[in-house]
């Protein structure tokens, strides 16, 4: 979003146009005549808060931009926003500490909006060994620049050009979704990243994948995984409603053995 669209209505075509969509196509989502929606966009019509609502869910608007858009059309935010040390949080907070210890011997991780690092389980030690610039884990730990950064992870990743295409492409549709400014700067950041083609084309991808896989150098062994997000279902808080949990599952026998037998040593006392 830029400076000068201020007004709901051009918050409102800011948000149809990225989504996509014609006048038309909203209208008849939103059960609204198309000349009606128009006079919005334009600022012929002021619209309800009911209304401004309402056309933020036909257009998937997130939460904080929820808010900035009833703002502009002269209403008080619907949603709080809330830091995630605020005690009214602690039970959400606990949760994602209850969904990340259950995960274990596998690793997961848990990143606010910007994929800065919330919180991790133990088994996570493996994705930050051997991580040559400090810097990259002082907090805040940004978990993308981490991993793709040439002093960071992305020495160890097997595969970097296909794991970097594919992070790169997530935070490409994220950056279509929200309109982030720290989230394009930091897709800019980490396009000059070295590509891990070395004037390689990338391996071509298996036909019968499903997934893409992560595959991480560990010792002797490669570790290979499969990852998921979770996010918070019907979030009523801003801060929540961003947070996203990852999770990571080893995609082979090889993977499962080693953070078994990697979690074995951790619970025995020193």
């Amino acid at each position: 979003m830029t400076a000068t669209q201020t007004s709901a209505g051009s918050l409102i075509r800011e948000w149809r146009t990225r989504r996509r969509m014609s006048q038309l196509d909203l209208a008849m989502e939103a059960e609204i005549s198309q000349r009606h929606l128009s006079f919005v966009e334009s600022g012929r019509a002021a619209p309800s808060r009911d209304m401004v609502l309402h056309l933020a869910e036909q257009l998937s608007i997130p939460l904080r931009q929820r808010n900035q858009l009833l703002l502009a059309a002269g209403f008080a935010p619907s949603f709080s926003e809330r830091p995630l040390t605020d005690a009214s949080l602690a039970p959400a907070m606990a949760a994602v500490e209850i969904v990340l210890k259950g995960h274990e011997p596998f690793p997961a991780l848990a990143v606010d909006r910007h994929w800065n690092l919330v919180s991790a389980n133990a088994a996570i030690g493996p994705f930050l060994a051997n991580v040559a610039e400090p810097s990259l884990l002082k907090p805040p730990v940004n978990v993308l620049r981490l991993s793709l950064h040439p002093g960071g992870v992305a020495p160890r990743i097997v595969n970097l050009a296909e794991w970097r295409a594919h992070l790169l492409d997530r935070l490409k549709r994220q950056n279509d979704a929200t309109g982030d400014p720290v989230l394009v700067e930091l897709e800019r950041e980490l396009r000059t990243y070295p590509s891990g083609l070395n004037g390689a084309r990338p391996l071509p991808v298996e036909p019968n994948a499903i997934v893409h896989p992560l595959r991480l150098a560990h010792g002797d062994a490669v570790l290979s995984f499969i990852s998921t997000i979770t996010v918070f279902g019907t979030p009523l808080d801003v801060t929540l409603s961003e947070l996203a949990i990852e999770s990571f599952f080893p995609a082979d026998e090889q993977t499962r053995t080693v953070l078994v037998q990697l979690a074995n040593e951790r619970a025995e006392p020193s």
